[in-house]
């Protein structure tokens, strides 16, 4: 008679599927996080886009001012109609 049951062995392939799918999502999900970040912050800084210091600047200046006051829009927006 075998020591293994029908239903123990549907457990260890359950749990051994588990134990794929997950490993496959930390893999797939970690490079995807990294590169936006990465790509978020070249954005931002106006990295490999010119040559130009005063082009550069004046990127970085109205990128971070668009977030400033989108940020303060929100935060209106928020005051004013979160009732």
């Amino acid at each position: 008679m075998s020591t293994n049951s029908p239903r123990s062995d549907d457990d260890a392939k359950r749990q051994e599927e588990a134990r794929r799918i997950l490993e496959r999502a930390h893999r797939d999900s970690a490079p995807i996080l990294e590169s936006a970040l990465r790509r978020s912050g070249d954005f931002l800084t106006a990295r490999g886009e010119s040559e130009d210091p005063a082009e550069i600047w004046g990127k970085r200046i109205g990128r971070g001012l668009a977030i400033a006051i989108g940020i303060g829009c929100l935060i209106y927006l928020g005051l004013t109609y979160g009732r």
